[in-house]
């Protein structure tokens, strides 16, 4: 049995992450375990099961439920996942997941939506019995583990081994204080340009100035903004759809500034050039009250070697998925959106982002799912 002192302080590498699956602290079906890669280099992808159900309304089952006991206690309906099924917008469905943990006692986990999920504004969580937190594994959890899916906008198809979330473990708490931003930025030039801001993570601002041929300024790419009542997307197909289906391109006007509708959901930029050294991963902040009353990112974690040289990332753009809440709010070129908040790993991984594992937005600007050619 591995015991969590063997780990030093901070995130689990990919080999790590192996090492727990392969002294059953992470139980995988053999459905799963047979399947492609599921290790990332600091995070495991987690499958959709077999079953899910349909519910009311999302939940926690608190300190003394189990997750089946929550889905009983309210109007529920049974949802065989195998042949694959449609989820339609505004609905709340609980599925459970392939994988189920035995950690050891000083070993806590942390899950969040894929990158891809996030972009087509899937709301992904996962539970746990007797959790009191959505997407929060307390040190030695011993039990199965939950999704809790709600597209927002889209009609998405999700099947058995659909992966939607990912897990993250970790051995005590690597997250850096601004001393260690600093101090990080020095030595590995976290984004390029200006000094950055640093108070409570690195500052992250949107770029409303515009991708696309610099002398044609009325004409730049400043975003998307995702249509209702479209197609059903396969979460699970690549390159498959034709963005216009889904998207209405925002460009540059005459101010670089975008108006926010309530309700809608929106792909922006960064516009800093991101990198996350070998050594490091992080994780974007997804609300942050102080710079308005928006989200901006669902999938918010970031795999060490994303924008890194050393893994041909060159620098690469955070893609924001932006949702205003109750009233219209204008956002404008440069402003603050969010704080990405490093960590340290416990061990460098072997393979980084991009670097053979065919990640779908190393060294990315301004990009939609993979799901759209």
């Amino acid at each position: 049995m591995t015991q969590a002192a063997a780990f030093a302080p901070g995130l689990l590498a990919a080999h790590q992450i192996e090492r727990l699956i392969a002294e059953r602290h992470v139980i995988m079906t053999e459905q799963a375990a047979g399947a492609a890669p599921l290790v990332q280099p600091a995070s495991l992808d987690l499958r959709l099961g077999k079953r899910a159900w349909r519910v009311r309304a999302s939940f926690l089952p608190g300190g003394e439920r189990s997750v089946a006991q929550g889905i009983a206690a309210q109007p529920s309906h049974a949802i065989d996942l195998e042949g694959g099924s449609i989820l339609e917008p505004g609905t709340v469905t609980i599925a459970e997941l392939d994988e189920a943990l035995r950690l050891p006692a000083a070993l806590a986990a942390a899950a969040n939506p894929k990158s891809s999920t996030g972009r087509i504004d899937v709301f992904t969580r996962v539970i746990t019995d007797r959790g009191r937190r959505f997407d929060q594994i307390e040190a030695g959890y011993c039990g199965p583990l939950f999704a809790e899916i709600s597209p927002r906008t889209f009609p998405v198809k999700v099947r058995t081994g659909s992966r939607l979330a990912q897990i993250r473990f970790s051995a005590g708490d690597g997250r850096l204080d601004d001393e260690g931003h600093r101090a990080l930025h020095a030595s590995a030039a976290l984004v390029g340009g200006a000094e950055p801001v640093i108070a409570g993570g690195l500052a992250v601002s949107v770029d409303l100035a515009g991708f696309g041929r610099h002398g044609d300024e009325a004409g730049r790419l400043l975003g998307y903004r995702a249509k209702r009542h479209t197609g059903i997307i396969d979460v699970d197909l690549v390159g498959r759809l034709d963005l216009a289906d889904f998207w209405e391109p925002i460009f540059l006007r005459q101010r670089q500034e975008l108006i926010l509708d309530p309700g809608e959901f929106y792909i922006l930029a960064s516009k800093e050039a991101v990198r996350v050294p070998a050594d490091h991963a992080a994780e974007m902040t997804p609300f942050d009250p102080l710079v308005g009353e928006f989200r901006v990112h669902y999938a918010g974690f970031f795999d060490p070697g994303f924008g890194a040289d050393e893994a041909a990332g060159l620098g690469a753009r955070a893609v924001l998925e932006v949702r205003s809440r109750d009233v219209p709010f204008v956002l404008e070129d440069g402003q603050i959106v969010g704080r990405l908040v490093y960590e340290r790993m416990s061990e460098t991984p072997r393979l980084l982002y991009g670097s053979g594992l065919g990640s779908n937005y190393q060294a990315q600007g301004l990009k939609l799912s993979k799901h759209f050619r």
